[in-house]
């Protein structure tokens, strides 16, 4: 079975700083993968590489059987792939429903074809997304208006509005309560039902272990494991790197 996302020997640098040492991970369609490791063990580099942010100096990226590598970030996301960001980025002055509106007119639309949506559809669609991560109700307030868990809901319905064959999920649990927590663990559950791809970036490991079928785990720029979650939390060498003696 081809991947939908093929990594293959990435490297990046930062001066003398090696940051990605030969990385390879493949993400089969449907799979909801973990990436986890301690700060600074190249998870956001990493997503970096494969969305176009940052450019790799060694490897490749394929995705959906096509390169990628030379696409910029914006070609990568009308392409399918979507990234929510650990800090929620929305429009300040621009309504929920807006904030919605522009990724599918920037993605959705300019790919074209039978898929574009017109002005009844778009306003459809985002009261639909809003309502997907229950902010229906906020579609005319501002960001500001929102409580922390509703500013993460927000992210994923802005990431999910780009109609995304694949989702990168970064660190969207931190702060939360444990009742958010499920709440958010629920939501990617249930956008995975619906096929969209999830690789989920987290250190609340409660969640990783129930939202992931698969965890890869990177420590100083290398992967060193990558497996079904039981048996890499069991790991000796996750353990000790990562999880504490």
């Amino acid at each position: 079975m081809t991947a939908l996302l093929h990594v293959e020997g990435l490297g990046k640098r930062f001066g003398g700083f090696v940051a990605l040492d030969s990385i390879e991970l493949e993400v089969q369609d449907g799979e909801r993968l973990g990436l986890i490791g301690p700060n600074g063990s190249g998870k956001s580099t990493l997503v970096n590489c494969i969305c176009g942010t940052l450019h790799n100096e060694t490897g490749s990226v394929r995705f959906a059987g096509q390169a990628l590598d030379g696409l910029s970030a914006h070609e990568r996301t009308r392409r399918g792939l979507a990234r929510s960001f650990q800090l929620p980025r929305p429009f300040g002055s621009l309504s929920l429903a807006e904030n919605l509106r522009i990724p599918i007119l920037y993605t959705v639309n300019a790919r074209g074809g039978a898929g574009s949506l017109g002005g009844e559809a778009i306003a459809a669609r985002c009261r639909d997304l809003l309502g997907e991560v229950g902010l229906a109700a906020k579609a005319n307030r501002l960001p500001r208006d929102l409580t922390q868990i509703e500013m993460r809901k927000l992210e994923l319905a802005r990431a999910m509005a780009a109609q995304p064959k694949l989702l990168i999920a970064d660190e969207v649990m931190a702060g939360l309560s444990h009742n958010e927590v499920d709440e958010i663990i629920a939501l990617l559950i249930r956008l995975n039902e619906q096929g969209v791809t999830v690789i989920m970036i987290e250190h609340i490991m409660r969640a990783v272990m129930e939202v992931s079928q698969r965890l890869a785990v990177l420590v100083a720029g290398r992967k060193i494991a990558d497996g079904p979650p039981k048996d890499v939390v069991r790991d000796p060498e996750v353990v000790k790197a990562y999880l504490g003696e």
